[in-house]
């Protein structure tokens, strides 16, 4: 052992001499931050394909529907499923683990021979994808000092709205210097070399200390903090994080009075963000399609003005996301998510009137449907895209933390795949304006039900937030 002083894992982490982070906390982040770009590239990539896939493989609403949906059933169960073998087996096992899943199903996505052998691969993407949920935000939080945890988690998953606007120039550019139906295949294939790389990088990182200690590995938690931190340190072999518990009662332990609380304020808001936030936009270059290029025959020139209009409107998913990092650890999490919330709902009901007694070609009915989109994707990531995935990995103790954050995007990604299968169904059914309104809805009611189970995270260590949750 070093012969500094015997602290917990957070006070070593939360001491800064005499540079705030290390270079391997720096590459932790890093490495975070390229699976939330895999994420927002993916799903991007395929609202800008949809189109192009079903033409390819002429697809009923409903196939269509299941293409769209098939990544975010996938992140539905992984984010469950490894989030628990997260808890059981360690932070860096499943960081390794899900990136080598990620890059062998992005690959046989890109030389899919038809549509069902598409969507059972895009699932196992999905699947990859939903594990990076808690563990990307899990491993970062264990890692980054307690004053500026908010900022660096955010940052990290601010890469989710890069993979967004970058799955969309990457369509773009694919469908210029390769303008036919099948163009897809080359989206998709772009992704395989950088996940390669991702993948090799992650096997070098060391293991969560946090975690080793609520397993009582004490030696080799005070090996992972020095390889984390890059100096001497000397881990106190106490019980101040918390008893060693059983990971597999953790799912059990979520609907314990103790954790109900957590469980409501992290699943529920985060999964009504997802109905609005999924839906509009995998289909957003869809519905630019229909409102503003009927006039044109060429189908994929079609796609690819709508995926230009597509990208205009999701630059503002990254405005959203560099307002809310300098402003999440000054005002917390709650006052930002419900604001959020409340700002989704009145874009959602600009962008519907676009569709009401406005002629297609009338400037109003363009100035409308991008205000309204600009205005929620800038407020979704302003608030709740960005701070239900925050409070996730915060308001649980260490020994359930991945459960608790995967079971809260497990039941955030029931709305996505919702969303993602119903919407160009109820579409044709119902229209895109009472869509929108229903949508507009949620949004509220996420913003009611953050209020009335609040929990604030902001100013805690995860020491503290471990040895009771906070009410």
């Amino acid at each position: 052992m070093s012969s500094s002083i015997a602290k917990s894992v957070q006070s070593h982490i939360d001491e800064t001499p005499p540079r705030p982070l290390s270079s391997m906390q720096w590459q932790i982040w890093s490495l975070a931050a390229m699976g939330k770009l895999f994420e927002g590239m993916v799903i991007f990539i395929t609202g800008v394909a949809v189109p192009l896939i079903e033409r390819d493989f002429n697809l009923s609403s409903a196939l269509k529907g299941s293409v769209a949906a098939a990544s975010l059933l996938g992140i539905l169960i992984g984010a469950s499923l490894f989030g628990s073998l997260a808890d059981r087996y360690g932070r860096k096992f499943v960081f390794v683990i899900e990136m080598a899943i990620f890059t062998i199903a992005i690959a046989l996505s890109a030389v899919a021979w038809n549509v069902s052998a598409l969507i059972f691969f895009l699932f196992c993407s999905g699947l990859a994808l939903g594990a990076d949920y808690p563990i990307a935000h899990i491993i970062v939080s264990e890692s980054i000092p307690s004053r500026f945890r908010g900022r660096m988690v955010l940052g990290a998953f601010a890469f989710q709205s890069v993979g967004s606007l970058a799955g969309v120039l990457i369509g773009l550019l694919v469908l210029r210097i390769y303008p036919e139906v099948g163009a897809w295949h080359w989206m998709y294939a772009a992704l395989v070399i950088p996940s390669i790389l991702v993948f090799l990088m992650r096997t070098k990182l060391p293991e969560s200390p946090h975690w080793l200690v609520s397993r009582k590995q004490f030696e080799l938690a005070h090996r992972a903090a020095k390889a984390l931190l890059q100096r001497p340190v000397a881990i106190a072999q106490n019980d101040s994080d918390g008893e060693r518990q059983n990971p597999r009662l953790g799912h059990r332990k979520l609907l314990t009075p103790r954790y109900l609380r957590a469980t409501v304020l992290t699943a529920v808001p985060w999964f009504l963000q997802d109905l609005a936030t999924y839906g509009i936009g995998i289909f957003t270059p869809t519905i630019l399609a229909t409102l503003f290029t009927k006039a044109q025959p060429n189908f994929v020139f079609q796609d690819m003005i709508a995926t230009e209009g597509s990208g205009l409107i999701d630059l503002f998913l990254l405005v959203g996301f560099a307002a809310s990092i300098p402003l999440v650890d000054k005002f917390g999490r709650i006052p930002l998510q419900i604001i959020g919330f409340i700002g989704c709902s009145v874009g959602l009901i600009i962008a519907s009137l676009s569709a009401v007694s406005i002629p297609e070609s009338h400037e109003l009915r363009i100035l409308f449907i991008f205000g309204g989109f600009i205005l929620f994707n800038f407020m979704t990531n302003l608030g709740p895209n960005a701070m239900t995935y925050v409070l996730s990995g915060e308001v649980f103790p260490t020994e359930i933390r991945g459960v608790g954050a995967g079971f809260a995007a497990s039941f955030a990604k029931i709305g996505a795949v919702a969303t993602a299968f119903f919407f160009p169904i109820l579409r044709e059914q119902i229209g895109t304006v009472a869509l929108l309104c229903g949508l507009a809805v949620t949004s509220l009611l996420g913003a009611l039900v953050t209020f009335l189970f609040r929990i604030e995270p902001n100013g805690h260590s995860l020491e503290e937030l471990s040895e009771k949750p906070l009410v």
